[in-house]
């Protein structure tokens, strides 16, 4: 069984996609209508920057989703390749559930883009620059992680923003919090803190407004029957009911992503080949969560070559 996967925040670059462009009509068709839902040349400034603008939430969220979504475009319209056929679950990271949703037909890609730019939108305004943070705790399981959240709290929100692999959990919540732990994580047996450099706290109770303007946006949007079951990162557990995709992914603003839960699950269910598309970021999580799995990442053209001729 085979999973397809796609990434989150962070795994944007100046310069993504360009090459998928130059190469694939498929992938310049795909650029365009995600600038045309948008009425904003993104497309340019994912290749030419600045990536200080790239960076800004409301503008990596859809260009990480259209960039991973141009390598599934190619791979389909230029390689015959189908991912009903092919795949039997996917999963996305944070953001990245949106771009598995996209993959499966649940949304078409100029709902995933507007959607997209509004929840970067929403997660950035729900909290004020600088009042907010997230660290990266190395070397940290689950428990240890949520006994420092719980120790450096101390009245203000401090929580397990990301369960990412058996050796990388993320915590969120009010600056002053964040950086209470990242000061104890020596007692707690953790490894490093490291603060993330990012513009608000995300996947924490902050993230309410956030999350009652996507409850908002998402009521009003079609949600097609997925081609096949999506992971969802707040239950770790595949969905495809409508109504649940739209109400998990309310959840998901404020909610813990899942991942190696998620992983374990898909193992579990009889996975053991993972393909990230447009990314490898998350195929190293998954060597740490499941050693045994086979995992590919596709971004060029080359890997799209040698992924058609391997599936």
């Amino acid at each position: 069984m085979r999973a397809f996967l796609f990434p989150g925040q962070g795994s944007q670059s100046v310069g993504m996609g360009k090459a998928l462009a130059d190469a694939s009509a498929a992938a310049r068709e795909l650029f365009q209508e995600v600038d045309a839902a948008l009425s904003q040349n993104l497309y340019r400034l994912m290749v030419e920057g600045p990536d200080s603008d790239l960076t800004l939430t409301e503008n990596a969220q859809p260009a990480i989703m259209a960039n991973a979504i141009a390598t599934l475009r190619v791979m389909e319209k230029e390689g015959g390749f189908s991912l009903a056929q092919k795949g039997d679950y996917v999963a996305g990271h944070s953001l990245g559930e949106y771009s598995a949703l996209c993959a499966v037909e649940a949304f078409d890609i100029s709902t995933t883009a507007r959607l997209l730019k509004l929840r970067g939108q929403a997660m950035q305004a729900a909290v004020p620059v600088g009042q907010g943070a997230m660290a990266a705790l190395l070397g940290a399981d689950i428990d240890k992680a949520q006994a420092l959240a719980d120790a450096a709290a101390q009245g203000e929100v401090c929580t397990v923003a990301n369960d990412n692999d058996p050796s990388q959990v993320v915590i969120s919540g009010h600056r002053g919090a964040i950086e209470r732990a990242i000061e104890m994580v020596k007692d707690h047996g953790i490894k490093r803190g490291i603060l993330l450099p990012v513009s608000a706290p995300f996947h924490c109770p902050l993230m309410q407004p956030a999350a009652d303007a996507m409850e908002a946006a998402l009521a009003k949007v079609t949600i097609q029957a997925p081609l096949l079951p999506v992971y969802a990162n707040v239950l770790a557990a595949p969905i495809a009911d409508a109504a649940e995709i739209r109400a998990r992914l309310v959840e998901q603003v404020t909610g813990r992503v899942r991942w190696r839960e998620s992983i374990i699950a898909m193992w579990d269910a009889g996975v053991t080949e993972f393909v990230e598309l447009g990314g490898k970021v998350l195929t190293p999580m998954v060597k740490r969560i499941a050693p045994d799995a086979t995992v590919r990442s596709i971004i060029t053209m080359d890997d799209i070559e040698a992924a058609l001729g391997a599936f």
